[in-house]
């Protein structure tokens, strides 16, 4: 047996069409076998607070050891994991092909997929993850709900706690009254038909939260892709399915991923590759849907044809070249690495994205932002995914104060404002609430947390 394992993770496919996977007996012997073999362990105990949870129940029962851990607790460890997957992305030397075959993030989802076949689910949790439908509707009057999710607004948002759960202290993303889908059909940017990558045709998947809550990633994307000579066609058949996907309602995202998997398969045909605009999204289409549907082959076609938009760049770089003008930034780019980009397994795309930049420093924040999608707002869990997010806080503020430092020892101040930029666009506000929550005599102003492709757009100089 080796000791760890140096060859690269490997997933299996989830066998939840088995009676067996639902199985709870079966689920708590299995969970039995993984924790004992963590608490052995202990790499993980500074990433979600399912493992310190985990440990502090070990370290405080009887014996020292998960013996003295009663198994109805073992659910506050699943309730605990955002599915960020680091643990088995970047961590655990134990995962598959590793003979102990621990996938933990996977074994959490199986336990919550169990619970909700039993018919244990929460009304407002499963409320608050139809994106496709909150969407809709707040979008018809979006001044109106974007005052009642203010964190200012004491009243309406004490309602949300009580009635919802939803933390009244948690950021909520707005929604806008056109969305990115709408907007892409008005006014299409012209593809700049000199540029290298000129011939390459794009079907851009507008994800919910940018379709609904952040149109300007969507329009940056497009204007940098025509810049650079890139055809797009703006396409939303529905959301991927991550925050059902989380809850563990595993079938309805099946039934998503034949849907979506059919539409996006026919633009593939036509030539088009297909870019996702946020990492969670970009993950359920390149790896997640395959394990659901292994046997599919428009799914296994549509995760071959698929990139993130920084990979998507980035390629276009390495293959034919930019096209010129890009300029540097008026300051450096604090950027947060998000967890899902990470778990793709492709490399850490965004910083090489922004290295194109000229004269532009890039330092990277590494740590998870402790948000955890629907997760990270509901009451219980804000304080936790704070206190998560808060080693990415202090990098956020470390990186800004060395710039300021660095600009004043120049003489100037061309380095002194610093972007804290994210790749997921609920992480990057949330690290804002974060640096807001650390005892700081003065806190660094980071008036926004871009998406990088939005930094990338303006050092070209283009509007979007």
């Amino acid at each position: 047996m080796a000791e760890g394992s140096l060859d690269a993770p490997v997933r299996h496919p989830m066998d939840w069409n088995d009676p067996d996977f639902y199985d709870m007996a079966k689920i708590e012997a299995e969970l039995e076998r993984v924790f004992d073999l963590c608490h052995g362990c202990r790499r993980c105990f500074n990433l979600c607070d399912s493992f310190p949870r985990l440990f502090d129940m070990i370290d405080a029962g009887p014996t020292g050891e998960l013996d003295g851990v009663e198994k109805e607790d073992y659910g506050k460890v699943v309730e605990a994991c955002t599915l960020c997957d680091l643990c088995f992305m970047t961590s655990c030397p134990y995962v598959p092909p590793h003979e102990w075959n621990i996938d933990f993030p996977h074994l959490m989802l199986r336990h919550r997929a169990a619970g909700l076949k039993a018919g244990k689910s929460d009304f407002w949790s499963k409320q608050l993850t139809e994106t496709d439908r909150n969407g809709r509707l707040a979008g018809m009057a979006p001044r109106l709900v974007n005052w009642a999710g203010k964190t200012g607004n004491k009243t309406a948002r004490g309602m949300l706690e009580k009635v919802a759960g939803v933390d009244a202290k948690a950021h909520l993303p707005k929604f806008h009254g056109r969305s990115f889908e709408s907007q892409a059909k008005r006014n299409p940017p012209t593809v700049n038909r000199g540029a290298p990558a000129v011939g390459r045709k794009v079907a851009l998947y507008a994800t919910c939260f940018v379709n609904y809550h952040n149109p300007a990633t969507g329009r940056a994307a497009q204007a940098v892709l025509a810049r650079n000579g890139v055809e797009t066609k703006v396409i939303y058949p529905g959301c991927c399915g991550m925050p059902q996907f989380e809850r563990g309602d595993l079938g309805r995202v099946a039934g998503r991923a034949k849907l979506l998997a059919g539409e996006l398969g026919t633009l593939i045909d036509r030539g088009y590759d297909v870019v996702a605009l946020t990492p969670s999204c970009a993950l359920m289409l390149k790896f997640e849907w395959p394990l659901l549907l292994p046997d599919d082959a428009r799914v296994a076609k549509l995760s071959e044809h698929t990139s993130d938009i920084t990979e998507y760049v980035v390629d276009i770089a390495r293959k034919e070249g930019l096209a010129p003008g890009l300029q540097p930034l008026d300051g450096g780019v604090a950027l947060h690495i998000a967890c899902h980009a990470r778990a793709q397994n492709m490399g850490n795309k965004a910083n090489e994205m922004m290295k194109l930049l000229p004269n532009t420093p890039v330092a990277q924040i590494l740590r998870c932002s402790g948000h955890g999608g629907s997760w990270g707002i509901m009451k219980g869990n804000f304080e936790v995914a704070l206190k998560v997010g808060k080693p990415a806080a202090q990098q956020a503020v470390t990186l800004a104060k060395k710039a300021g430092e660095k600009a004043a020892k120049a003489g100037g101040n061309a380095l002194a404002k610093t972007y804290l930029s994210s790749e997921c666009p609920l992480a990057g506000e949330h690290i804002r609430q974060a640096i807001d929550a650390l005892p700081l005599d003065k806190a660094p102003d980071f008036a926004e947390a871009p998406h990088p492709i939005e930094l990338f757009a303006r050092a070209y100089g283009v509007s979007y």
